[in-house]
């Protein structure tokens, strides 16, 4: 049975037992920022069974897409993986213990035809329920066993939430495989014996102090290797050997001129490399990119640690992508996502290798010199900053540093490779600081401990709202009750419309009036959990906490920022409509005056593409499509198609702006917008370049900046066609005609100047005296170009036969030199670069070269004369 029949074989039985088959979610978890990446089936039913939204079928089934990190520096032994693929059949609140345990017999006795005597059983330990299930069907009490929690039991994630003991089936390869020991058992970690099936019964609820009590409706979890399942039934005991893995394996043995199977160094490499490069390909269609945090830094890890391998294995070039190529070729019918991004996986892929490429030899010398010097002075341990040199300078992952340490028997310093990783952190945030002045919160998100008292309800009415009627509650935080004219604070309201800065748009400015005083809010920002809080400074009179007051927000600014955030939303339905639905937004600046939007892509724009996405952008506002916004469930906005960040946490309730009817657009937001897209007027691209690996930034302007930016543009190009004496219309061709007719006239220049350096030269031959048997020239010479000087003394080199030549000359109001020295000379030990060198220093500069040419400059141009007229006392 080939694991695509396997694949087929499962989902079809637990569809004949009224399962919904669902397709394998993304490997990036959707609104789940507690996990890195999928590592269970169950990811995407977490919603269903915290009884956050409704499963469209109470029985499910799936093959998932997983990746664990754990075992990644296992990898290339015959059994662990990073990918792989997790079968499973689910249950919400429907069927318990009984039909799982008895489908589960049933498929792999029957549907797979593996002999039951090769069938070993674990449960926990009191589970008398499962022992009688399992009883039932036919599995004998001696292969039926009983472990404790550590072992068979699933605990919630986290502190709290739903758990419940679980039950293994173990696949027994026999007592020719592994320890062959007389006492080995399930549990022995040898290789005999193959997990095949994890059936977790969830059934209780466990609190924060760790009581259990029984779930109103238990569920069922499950999980089967596919990988490791293939392997059972194919026959074979290493993962590697089925034909998920052996395609690839010979892909790279082709490539590297070395069978699979005959070298063991050598087959570990190829595993580490099938393994990897297969993983990087499901990676990188899922939307990961390379970087130096989070899923990026898995992923950077990964492609590195499989470039160390091939480079043991004499690969000097970029290799992976062939090993990516043959994934999708393998698997891009079963996940089609491999085919649709393959470009991009090839791309990214050969990008990132060619990087790490560049520093690998002179990191590898580097890690060398460094092990051979703690094990001949050290204590077997390398430091936590040589560790942290490597990966700061040369991108050497810590995990690999010590995975090659660890095979010269060293050890790596962590806990010093974590300190330096702090100290870098701690310079950053330095970096990014602003100091606190008279009183102004800084960006840093200051927490005073003053605002733990209750300052009742807050209310934004901003989203509809421009002013409002509030009462001042707090002043700097509680500090002080009444501010004066002059006084810079941070104010809180009881009800604001001032938005606070969030989600990359800048927080509104404008006014606070009351019946005594004025505030001028040049910033507003937000402290946790979500209090707005506005900066500035009393321009007149005073307030008092408990005044009432007006919020009057800068109208035309929040229009302005309007303007740019709904524009954003219109760049990305354009960009995922033109490049590809890979685009992802990855960040955004949204000011008054103009806006960024940061994208996954990885290559640059073309001109015609930028072109584009202005056409698409601004055909959406001419069609003045309405802008409006409502508050649904989060899983019910996503499965509606609402676009959210990845990464971002979002409560169970979110905001959805959309755009148009039928929805154009559809994103979760919490900014603020136009209520219809031709309020945005006009929108104009202004620039876009790389932010990074896959990574791209536009930069824009809409409304009333994008009229005073084309404005200074048309208003340029109608001063230089007036410069130029033509119309704006024939500017292109008449600069083209200056441009040809300017390049015709250097290059007669530059002949011009030639001849006269030559003739120069010429006329310098007979100032030549001859010195201890050696013909020298030093000379002033005039000069408008630097490579004159190289031109007269190639020339004078050539007439002289034998001899030394030093030249200077005054360029951009600085004296330089030039000393040349024919080759018999160079043999007798005579020096250009030594000569020039101190020739320069007496008009204050220095230099330097080859003992044939070598060229200097100075600081004071009186002091030519004198320099030249120490050549000859130089030689």
């Amino acid at each position: 049975m080939t694991s695509d029949e396997l694949r087929t074989a499962f989902l079809s039985f637990f569809e004949e037992k009224g399962h919904t088959i669902v397709p394998s979610s993304s490997l990036i978890p959707r609104g789940d920022p507690t996990l890195l990446l999928t590592s269970a089936g169950m990811v995407q039913f977490k919603p269903y069974f915290l009884g956050e939204a409704l499963p469209p079928n109470r029985r499910l089934a799936s093959c998932q897409k997983c990746f664990r990190t754990t075992d990644i520096e296992s990898v290339g032994d015959p059994s662990h993986l990073t990918f792989f693929e997790m079968l499973g059949n689910f249950s919400i609140g429907d069927y318990f213990k009984q039909e799982a345990i008895n489908w589960a017999w049933e498929f792999v006795t029957q549907r797979l035809g593996l002999p039951p005597e090769r069938l070993w059983i674990t449960i926990l330990l009191d589970d008398e329920e499962s022992f009688r299930y399992w009883q039932e069907v036919g599995v004998p009490e001696h292969r039926i066993l009983r472990f404790g929690e550590e072992d068979n039991f699933w605990g919630p994630a986290g502190n709290s939430g739903p758990c419940g003991p679980c039950s293994e089936i173990l696949y027994d390869f026999g007592e020719g495989v592994g320890c062959s020991k007389a006492s080995c058992a399930p549990g022995c970690d040898c290789g005999r014996f193959s997990e095949l099936w994890n059936l977790v019964f969830t059934q209780y609820n466990q609190d924060e102090g760790g009581h259990r009590t029984l779930l109103p409706r238990p569920n069922i979890d499950t999980g089967m290797g596919l990988e490791r399942t293939a392997a059972v039934v194919q026959g074979k005991t290493s993962v590697y050997e089925t034909g998920l893995f052996a395609s690839l394996l010979d892909n790279i043995s082709k490539y590297i001129g070395k069978k699979y199977g005959t070298d063991d160094d050598a087959d570990y490499a190829m595993r580490v490399i099938v393994e990897h490069g297969r993983a990087l390909a499901f990676l990188i269609a899922d939307g990961v990119i390379p970087s130096n945090e989070g899923r990026g830094y898995v992923l950077r890890r990964l492609l590195r640690r499989a470039a160390l391998f091939g480079r043991r294995l004499g690969l000097d070039k970029p290799f992976l992508n062939q090993i990516a190529g043959a994934t999708v070729g393998h698997m891009g019918r079963i996940y089609p996502e491999l085919e649709r991004e393959q470009n991009k996986i090839y791309s990214l892929i050969g990008d990132e290798e060619r990087r790490f490429e560049e520093t690998l030899n002179t990191g590898l010398e580097l890690i060398e010199n460094i092990m051979a010097e703690w094990e001949t002075d050290r204590a077997g341990e390398i430091s936590g900053v040589d560790a942290f040199r490597l990966y700061d300078t040369y991108g050497f992952p810590v995990e690999l540093t010590k995975e090659i340490a660890v095979g010269r028997g060293l050890l790596v310093n962590l806990e010093g490779f974590e300190r330096e990783m702090e100290k870098q952190r701690e310079r950053a945030r330095a970096a990014r600081r602003i100091v606190i002045e008279e009183g102004i919160l800084t960006k840093e998100g200051f927490q005073p401990t003053s605002l733990e008292k209750d300052l009742g309800e807050l209310k934004f009415v901003g989203y509809h709202n421009l002013s409002s009627i509030a009462k001042v509650v707090s002043i700097n935080f509680g500090d002080v009750d009444k501010i004066e004219q002059g006084d810079r604070a941070n104010i809180i309201l009881s009800e604001t419309p001032f938005y606070g800065e969030m989600g990359g748009q800048v927080g509104d400015t404008g006014e606070i009036c009351g019946a005594s005083g004025q505030f001028l809010v040049t910033c507003t920002t937000r402290v946790p959990p979500d209090i707005v809080v506005h900066q500035g400074q009393v321009t007149e009179g005073s307030l008092t906490v408990g005044d009432e007051v007006e919020a009057v927000v800068d109208r035309e600014r929040r229009l302005d920022i309007a303007r740019n955030h709904t524009a954003t939303h219109l760049v990305q339905f354009a960009l995922r409509q033109l490049l590809g639905k890979h685009v992802q937004q990855r960040g955004s600046l949204v000011m008054p005056e103009r806006f960024s939007f940061d994208f996954s892509h990885m290559a640059g724009m073309t001109e015609q593409e930028g072109r584009e996405v202005q056409h698409i952008v601004n055909e959406k506002i001419r069609q003045n499509l309405t802008v409006y916004d409502e508050e649904v469930q989060y899983k019910k906005a996503i499965e509606e198609g609402a676009i959210a960040l990845f990464d971002e946490k979002y409560s169970d309730v979110v905001r959805v702006v959309r755009i148009g009817e039928p929805v154009v657009s559809a994103e979760l937001c919490g900014g603020t917008h136009v209520a219809s897209t031709g309020e945005i007027g006009f929108f104009h691209i202004s620039g876009e370049h790389s932010i990074g690996a896959g990574l791209r930034r536009i930069e824009a302007v809409t409304g009333r900046q994008a009229e005073a930016f084309i404005e200074r543009r048309l208003s340029s190009l109608t001063k230089i066609a007036s410069r130029l004496a033509t119309e704006v219309e024939d500017t292109l061709d008449k600069v083209d005609s200056l441009v040809t007719e300017l390049k015709n006239e250097r290059k007669q220049r530059l002949a011009l100047d030639r001849e006269l350096s030559w003739k120069i030269a010429e006329s310098l031959l007979s100032q030549a005296e001859v010195i201890n048997g050696v013909a020298v020239l030093s000379a002033k010479v005039p000069s408008s170009r630097l490579e004159a000087l190289r031109e007269m003394s190639d020339r004078l080199r050539e007439q002289l036969k034998s001899g030394i030549i030093v030249l200077g000359t005054v360029y951009e109001d600085k004296p330089v030199f030039l000393a040349a020295v024919t080759p018999d000379l160079v043999a007798r030990g005579y020096d250009a670069g030594e000569i020039v060198k101190q020739v320069a220093g007496v008009a204050g500069g220095g230099g330097g070269g080859k003992a044939g040419l070598a060229q200097a400059g100075g600081k004071h141009r009186e002091k030519l004369d004198e320099a030249l007229r120490l050549v000859k006392s130089l030689i």
